[in-house]
């Protein structure tokens, strides 16, 4: 299990757990429809900026909300 952040470009990975102490953290991510078994693939990355794709829609979230993201 590593966090997304470490993840490849453009490879589909699917969601383990949301590992995080902060509850409004981890209800932003299940708002946008992140939570355990869903598929979610990087779409870019640029400097600490992510463009996720969950669920045929495009987020944009920042460094700490993909070291949050355990697949």
């Amino acid at each position: 299990m590593m966090s997304l952040s470490k993840g490849a470009l453009n490879t589909p990975y699917t969601v383990n757990c949301v590992k995080t102490d902060y509850e409004d953290i981890r209800n932003f991510l299940f708002t946008l429809g992140c939570f355990p078994g869903e598929k979610v693939t990087i779409i870019s990355k640029l400097a600490s900026n992510y463009i996720i794709n969950i669920k045929d829609a495009r987020y944009s979230i920042d460094e700490d909300l993909a070291n949050a993201i355990m697949v």
